[in-house]
């Protein structure tokens, strides 16, 4: 009885909240300011798809690009937060400007794309919190497990290979603190006493654990990248032959003919879904919606996906997709069933509360210490 009273009590506090937060959304997109401020990952502000959003609202567009998660957030809290109307943000970024309160919530009834949205993506805990929604998932792409066919013939079917000492020198993994999820995956299968159920939600022993590992795998590491580009060159000039990657890098080394091939491991894989997010502060809040509406279009969502390598979120994006390049869909994975989908542990910015209840989990500021401990 006293547990379903709390439930009963933590539900009605949930739907206070979201009612809450629903009587402050706006009800309807009014003409547009005329200005509207990106934050975003470069090529997510093509011309392709921004001089025909000006030419239709109205709203010119101003771009800053950045490199990193940490650089968004950093460049979002600039000036209080006032510089930007919306950030097209990765799930290890979402949760951090929630919580900062840099973003608000988003009314998805403005949203109508939001129906086509494919069901895993309408409500994620990187960009919904206790039934707010403070984003729109925009595209998304796991990190598959690439490596050079003609040195290794044997595929793979495992992330051991990374971890392997017969792969000495040629193996490439992200330069990136959310990088230690992938080992923390790994080792959710490979050592289930740790008892890590999620490999974003890691307490101290569980994080040591995944440091161990991490430290071994460390002198067996060509080079930790940072762009896609990098990984790319490293395995046209065979100084990789294995290594975490997306499915961007696969197709295009195997455009330019490098025998690569990819796959998601027994053990699952992470992966990433960015969320174009309005800006507590912002100044052009119409633009702001018109602005995701345009790119949450079915057309704009495929050349997003083509022009960047990723996989859309719009469901009526596939037939676009394969209308400008014939298979595109699939070999993206824009059909993806649920099954796929399960597979994958998508992006999340670790925070003290675990998922199961207790507040005894790393934040992402521990989980940048401890990479930076991985590289030293």
């Amino acid at each position: 009885m006293k547990g379903f009273s709390a439930l009963l009590l933590a539900t009605c506090c949930t739907a206070m909240m979201a009612q809450a937060y629903a009587a402050d959304l706006p009800t309807s997109v009014g003409k547009g300011e005329g200005d509207l401020n990106v934050v975003a990952w470069e090529g997510y502000a093509d011309d392709a798809w921004v001089k025909p959003f000006e030419q239709q609202s109205g709203c010119k567009v101003h771009r800053k690009y950045v490199g990193s998660s940490d650089e968004m957030v950093a460049l979002t809290r600039m000036g209080g937060g006032k510089g930007f109307d919306v950030v097209s943000a990765s799930g290890d970024a979402a949760l951090r400007l929630i919580f900062g309160k840099n973003v608000q919530p988003v009314n998805m009834s403005l949203i109508p794309a939001y129906a086509d949205l494919m069901p895993e993506l309408k409500e994620p805990s990187f960009n919904t919190v206790k039934g707010v929604h403070y984003g729109v998932s925009y595209e998304w792409g796991p990190n598959v497990l690439m490596w050079n066919t003609k040195t290794i013939t044997t595929a793979p079917t495992s992330w051991s290979v990374i971890y392997d000492k017969a792969h000495t020198g040629v193996i490439t993994v992200p330069d990136n603190p959310i990088q230690i999820a992938d080992a923390a995956l790994y080792l959710s299968h490979t050592k289930p006493e740790l008892g890590i159920t999620d490999p974003y939600e890691l307490t101290q022993p569980q994080m040591d654990a995944v440091v161990a590992l991490l430290k071994e795998q460390r002198p067996l590491v060509k080079k930790y990248w940072a762009l896609a580009s990098d990984e790319v060159d490293l395995f046209k000039s065979g100084d990789a032959q294995v290594g975490a990657a997306w499915p961007y890098q696969a197709n295009t080394l195997r455009a330019a003919n490098v025998p690569v091939q990819d796959t998601i491991p027994t053990e699952g894989a992470t992966g990433w879904a960015d969320t174009w997010m309005i800006s507590t502060h912002a100044e052009h809040p119409n633009c702001a919606y018109l602005w995701i509406n345009h790119v949450m279009t079915p057309k704009v969502q495929a050349q997003q996906a083509l022009s960047f390598g990723e996989t859309p979120a719009n469901t009526k994006a596939c037939a676009e997709m394969d209308a400008m390049q014939p298979g595109s869909c699939k070999q993206y994975h824009a059909d993806a069933s649920a099954a796929y989908f399960s597979t994958i542990k998508f992006w999340k910015t670790p925070v003290r509360q675990c998922g199961n209840g207790q507040n005894n989990c790393l934040d992402y500021a521990a989980w940048q210490r401890a990479w930076q401990q991985v590289k030293q």
